[in-house]
């Protein structure tokens, strides 16, 4: 489970709470903070370190540093860069060099989880991801990643080709040969292990973001716009987490002013993202800090629920991939877009095997299936938050085919 949020709405604190009550009801427990911030161990009450640490029976949490990880892992990631130096002359770079290039933290991280996932050592993970914006960087990243690799790096072979006698051709007969082989090798490791997390976290059977809220019209707004920018990558939401949420207890003429605004607010988020499940966390006298009051909290707001289940159903909780349809003498590719408008959407043909799909500054590429890539785009349309592209066979295209 993924916990993401506009920042300031208590991200971190639903995430502990969550992974607390988890553990608390039978489940060994991971709770791993990909957040720079680290604010996870002042809401645990308990120190943190880069390797999990058990904080009580069945429950781990970790800080994840990227910078460490970086520096852990740069004997196998610089393995392939050693011929190039030593053919150059160049200096190897040492671990106690390197800080962590920009892109690069969220691939540590991604490697991390993997690393946990596959160890089977957890029955849960639950991943304080920080705010929206960095989630969405780090649950596209293997997709993008992908796709840059095979550009990059084409599956012929080509550049290893190109790269094998290069010294030769540049002119220069005292440097050795180098061959792209362990470099055209570790990019294409990179691009299955992408691969692999790709399929993990976007499969609603074993992954999910869930998204926290306040009752407020700006953070719903902006809540709304990561459903939709989760669901044009594929992404779905099992539950949203509303947070400080006032209620009639106290009965001053301030709690119910508050009490009643959150009531409305409530009733229209309720409508509005159905039928992902809306819970509800209620303002608390003092902060949840520390396991006892975190499990109270989580208790409050799950209820009888399993917190660590697949708690949305089917619609918009359960967005999965394009759908590929024949319609007539055509056929059509759809995708779950909800709150977006149609102003928002923009598509170009890359060639004839891409489709790019913008939605405001979110943008993916979509490889065409084979069926496709001999047709033309004809229209689309947007309709009940659905996203239908429509195609018709080109008869040039598939003379030559």
């Amino acid at each position: 489970m993924l916990f993401t949020g506009k920042g300031g709405v208590g991200t971190t604190t639903v995430t502990a709470a969550t992974a607390t009550l988890a553990a608390q009801r039978g489940n060994r427990t991971l709770v791993l903070s990909a957040d720079p911030a680290q604010g996870l161990a002042a809401v645990l009450d308990h120190p943190l370190s880069t390797a999990p640490v058990e904080i009580e029976s069945g429950l781990f949490a970790q800080q994840v540093d990227t910078q460490r990880a970086f520096e852990d892992r740069w004997p196998t990631m610089g393995a392939p860069l050693r011929q190039l130096w030593e053919a150059t002359g160049a200096d190897p770079i040492e671990a106690g060099e390197l800080t962590v290039p920009p892109g690069a933290g969220e691939v540590l991280t991604l490697l991390h989880l993997l690393d946990q996932i596959r160890s089977g050592d957890y029955d849960v993970i639950v991943v304080d991801a920080g705010p929206i914006a960095q989630l969405l960087r780090l649950l596209t990243l293997p997709e993008t990643l992908a796709w840059y690799l095979r550009r990059i790096v084409p599956a012929d072979g080509r550049l290893a080709r190109l790269l094998r006698g290069g010294s030769r051709r540049l002119g220069r007969s005292d440097w050795p040969d180098v061959t792209a082989e362990p470099l055209v090798g570790a990019a294409v490791r990179l691009q299955s292990i992408m691969n692999e997390v790709r399929e993990i976290l976007s499969d609603p059977s074993r992954s999910s973001v869930r998204l926290v809220l306040t009752p407020e019209t700006v953070v719903v707004s902006r809540t709304q716009a990561a459903v939709g920018a989760l669901a044009l990558h594929g992404f779905g939401v099992d539950a949203v987490v509303a947070n400080r949420v006032h209620t009639d207890a106290g009965g001053d003429a301030w709690r119910a002013g508050w009490a009643a605004v959150h009531r409305d607010q409530l009733s229209a988020v309720d409508l509005s993202f159905a039928p992902i499940p809306v819970l509800r966390a209620a303002y608390r006298a003092g902060e949840p800090v520390g396991l006892e009051e975190l499990a109270a909290f989580a208790a409050g707001a799950y209820s009888a629920l399993d917190p660590a289940a697949v708690l949305g159903g089917g619609g918009r909780a359960g967005i999965g991939p394009l759908r590929v349809e024949r319609v007539g003498d055509g056929f059509s590719i759809s995708i779950d877009l909800p709150f977006v408008e149609r102003s928002e959407i923009a598509l170009a043909r890359l060639g004839v095997d891409e489709l790019m799909l913008s939605v405001g500054s979110q943008r993916r590429m979509l490889t065409l299936p084979s069926a496709l890539r001999r047709c033309d785009v004809s229209g689309a349309v947007l309709r009940d938050d659905r996203l239908v592209v429509s195609f018709v066979p080109d008869p040039s295209l598939w003379a030559r085919t």
